[in-house]
């Protein structure tokens, strides 16, 4: 295994780590026998935003042996409320649930203490000033928390996250789907120059990475795999499955980037991801799979690219979209999903159906119906 350093907090992480969201869905003693086996492989970081007991046992029991060998990304406005997660900035639930996982998790301390997921730049506004932060530095002056870090999809929060001083790291989502941007509205032609430069990201989120590799600011990956979308051609965006390795490969040449949090469901899965460590130049080579990718299949799938702005009722269309995408890939819509899509305001109910944001998608994209589907989903 390699390690890198996490930016200015000095840790050095495991290239693969371990994203710890699908734990609830096996027995105790499979998730700490995954947990375990992972230390075994070199795996060193893990991130606990769960706020339901069991995960937060399971990462417990898990660690417990070696805890000090673990860094651990700790969520503070993670709070589980009525059995159910609900993000929050109120200090009388804040504060419970984060010395819940403290408790649960074990050691006295959460090397780094995570600002919970903030996309919106109201919720950043209502996050970074007022007694939430006045928590979240307390904790720090006290050492309870040895590092603050920040989780968000939106490169703008993420950007001002670096600029605020206050945050030494960030966990974001990073694939191909979500970074890539047409060079052009010509499907023929948008991939032409791919595998020699990166013109094809979206470049805001190019420069966010840029910024965080000059300010010191280490990143850390979540949604690698896209649920898994990215590993079947027909799920896919581009229209062909990529590997495991290649996406990981694709995270970790990101600028800033030092450990790729992959979800397990099995020690399978796991050393899968391991075995990046040892694969060649050709099994994460992942540029010919973009070159190469019947570029028709982009009809009718979303990207992310954000063509469709601007909405008349102020919907976050990529965002919704992504959402949806996520929450189709499972049997059931998992519930960090649905919380994360009902905290979108508007969400997709606010659709007028007016279908100005088709004739601005690349992609023949069917967003209004898109939205009303959505609206069912999560209803």
């Amino acid at each position: 295994m390699r390690y890198r350093k996490l930016g200015r907090t000095g840790l050095m992480v495991s290239e693969i780590g371990f994203g710890g969201e699908w734990l609830e869905r096996h027995p105790e003693e499979d998730g700490v026998r995954l947990i375990r086996r992972a230390h075994a492989l070199g795996v060193n970081i893990i991130d606990c935003w769960m706020p339901d007991p069991k995960s937060r046992d399971i990462i417990g029991k898990g660690i417990a042996e070696c805890r000090d060998q673990w860094i651990v990304q700790g969520h503070i406005g993670s709070t589980w409320q009525g059995g159910q997660y609900v993000r929050s900035r109120d200090l009388a639930q804040v504060r419970p649930a984060f010395e819940d996982q403290l408790r649960r998790i074990g050691g006295g301390y959460i090397d780094l203490g995570m600002i919970h997921y903030i996309d919106a730049q109201d919720e950043w506004d209502r996050a970074m000033n007022g007694p939430f932060i006045d928590y979240v530095r307390e904790l720090h002056e006290q050492g309870v928390i040895r590092h603050i870090g920040l989780s968000t999809h939106n490169p703008r929060i993420a950007a001002q996250a670096v600029e605020c001083g206050l945050v030494e790291m960030i966990l974001f989502s990073v694939n191909p789907a979500f970074d890539m941007k047409p060079a052009s509205e010509d499907l023929d032609s948008m991939f032409a120059d791919y595998a020699q430069s990166l013109s094809g990201i979206d470049p805001e989120r190019a420069a966010l990475y840029q910024l965080c590799e000059a300010r010191d600011i280490g990143l850390t990956v979540m949604k690698g795999f896209f649920g898994g979308r990215l590993f079947d051609a027909k799920t896919s965006p581009f229209g062909a499955a990529f590997t495991p390795v290649q996406l990981i490969h694709y995270a970790l040449t990101r600028p800033a980037v030092c450990s790729i949090l992959c979800g397990y469901d099995t020690v399978e899965q796991l050393e899968q991801a391991v075995a990046y460590e040892t694969a060649g130049d050709d099994e994460k080579d992942y540029a010919s799979v973009i070159a190469s990718a019947p570029l028709h299949a982009y009809s009718g799938q979303c990207t992310y690219c954000g063509h469709c702005k601007p909405c008349p009722m102020n919907i976050d269309i990529a965002m919704v979209n992504k959402f949806y995408d996520l929450a189709i890939q499972q049997p059931t819509v998992p519930e960090s999903v649905r919380a994360h899509y009902h905290a979108l305001s508007p969400d997709a109910s606010a659709c007028i159906g007016c279908q100005s944001c088709e004739a601005r998608c690349p992609f023949s994209v069917p967003i209004a119906e898109r939205m009303r589907r959505t609206a069912e989903l999560f209803q």
